[in-house]
């Protein structure tokens, strides 16, 4: 108990640096979700920063140029990638974050998820409500109209 508190009360700089699995086999399914998510960004943001670095940025303005410039422009964006991909991993694995997304998967398994039918019903309520409020505003709008209208006010 002692050391699990302990290992939850280091900073996120600290626990960057670490290389151990907090908590390895509790709630594996939302901590591998937010993993791939936060990977995706990372992925997305360093092929922008890739692009943008391939059109606006010229190295031969500062004398650098050829494979040195080449070397510059993929070494940034691979580096991002690869600290952004490390990031991530260190990210759910942080106690405080992992026992929020521990807690997370624990209380949706306790959710109650509607059967087929169920949802049917219920998208079918949702959907004829709001078609029934889209004419009453309809309706609403066109009465104001002819009231407006009869005071030649618009």
């Amino acid at each position: 108990m002692a050391n699990e508190e302990a290992l939850s009360s280091r900073s996120l700089s600290t626990e960057l640096l670490a290389t151990s699995v907090y908590k390895r086999t509790q709630g594996r399914i939302v901590r591998q979700v937010t993993c791939l998510v936060v990977w995706s960004i990372v992925v997305i943001g360093a092929w922008r920063f890739h692009e943008t670095m391939m059109k606006e940025f010229q190295f031969g303005d500062y004398g650098i140029t050829g494979a040195m410039a080449e070397l510059l422009r993929y070494g940034v964006s691979c580096l991002l990638l690869a600290a952004g991909i490390w990031f991530g991993y260190r990210l759910v694995n942080w106690p405080r974050f992992a026992d929020f997304l521990i807690s997370v998967e624990s209380e949706m398994n306790k959710v109650s998820w509607p059967n087929r039918s169920e949802l049917v019903k219920a998208s079918l309520v949702v959907i004829f409500t709001i078609f029934f409020m889209a004419m009453l505003l309809f309706c609403y709008d066109l009465i104001w109209q002819l009231i407006f209208s009869t005071l030649g006010v618009s």
